[in-house]
């Protein structure tokens, strides 16, 4: 179990994952965060561009899982509305909600990826349990604690942009 704070993947939002290259590596199953990775913190409304890369990437025989530490109704709503399953109050970086999709939905999780916009949770999270973690760029800074977050995250992304051994977009 590693306890990496460097994501194995870096990408500038998660529409830029591409089905091909995730089928050529190996990966069929996305394990992705909710809040500021889909949608913002301030609506549960997806834009077109990830409708249409969700059905996409559906066509393409990978499966989906929001895993969301929020507790918040708005995101089984919002999965409920668009057909993907969830697991909610998931408490990453621990094992808790990953191990509870892995349990859930059978992942083998050498075939998996963890797809979130923090660092100390989301590829945490994945590299605490040995899943592809991809790291995209918040959708938006509500507030000033998300803009220091991020900057204290520059580090880990600069380094795994320059590690970065998967590359998964199109």
């Amino acid at each position: 179990m590693s306890c990496c704070l460097i994501p194995r993947c870096v990408l500038s939002k998660i529409t830029d994952l591409d089905p091909d290259s995730l089928l050529k590596n190996g990966i069929t199953f996305l394990l992705m965060d909710f809040d500021n990775t889909i949608v913002p913190y301030s609506t549960d409304t997806p834009s077109k561009e990830f409708l249409c890369w969700l059905q996409t990437i559906q066509l393409a025989g990978i499966s989906v899982c929001v895993v969301s530490n929020s507790r918040k109704p708005r995101v089984q709503i919002f999965c409920k509305t668009y057909g993907i399953p969830c697991i909610t109050r998931a408490k990453k970086p621990f094992a808790k909600g990953i191990l509870e999709a892995k349990r859930t939905f059978q992942i083998d999780f050498s075939k998996a990826a963890l797809v979130g916009d923090q660092i100390f949770t989301d590829v945490l999270g994945a590299n605490r349990n040995e899943i592809l973690s991809i790291l995209v760029k918040p959708i938006q800074f509500t507030n000033i604690w998300l803009r220091i977050r991020y900057w204290i995250e520059q580090p880990f992304i600069a380094i795994g942009r320059r590690r970065q051994t998967f590359e998964l977009s199109q």
